[in-house]
């Protein structure tokens, strides 16, 4: 799926203040509940049993939570910037202050971890990220984000 697709207009927080990747992932899955009318507790269990299994940090302040759930309709990405950056366990030790959540119908495997694959493609380079953290709107960081994926070298979500 392409980034365009995946990520709407309306799917960007540019201001979360979370203490920690607990209260973080917590956030996360309010905000996700509200846009999808899904239990918020069932999406929070879900984030936190996938880092459970070992940080989804990438790395160089970045955070990519994921996780596919039961019943789910359709996939849902949201991008969120915080004001402070926070521990998340990251191999690089770099605390994370950019997050790509990303969550998928457990019924329909196909697509996710390409879509996953394409978020990592975008933010290779060094501008990308350096370029959200200065968005001044979550409109303009998915511009940025959209526009970063045409102009990746490789083949697209």
């Amino acid at each position: 799926m392409a980034i365009k697709k995946l990520f709407s207009g309306e799917d960007s927080v540019l201001s979360l203040s979370p203490g920690d990747k607990k209260e973080l992932l917590e956030m996360l899955a309010q905000e996700a509940s509200a846009r999808l009318s899904y239990d918020g507790p069932t999406v929070l269990d879900a984030l936190q049993a996938r880092e459970r299994l070992g940080s989804t940090a990438l790395g160089r302040g970045v955070g990519l939570p994921h996780t596919r759930l039961e019943g789910l309709g359709t996939p849902l990405a949201l991008l969120a910037r915080l004001t402070r950056p926070i521990d998340f366990e990251a191999r690089d030790g770099e605390p994370v202050d950019l997050v790509f959540m990303v969550l998928w119908p457990e019924n329909s495997a196909e697509g996710f971890l390409p879509a996953l694959s394409g978020i990592c493609r975008v933010l290779r380079g060094n501008q990308l990220p350096r370029q959200l953290r200065q968005a001044r709107s979550g409109a303009e960081a998915l511009a940025m984000l959209q526009a970063a994926e045409v102009d990746s070298p490789d083949e697209a979500v």
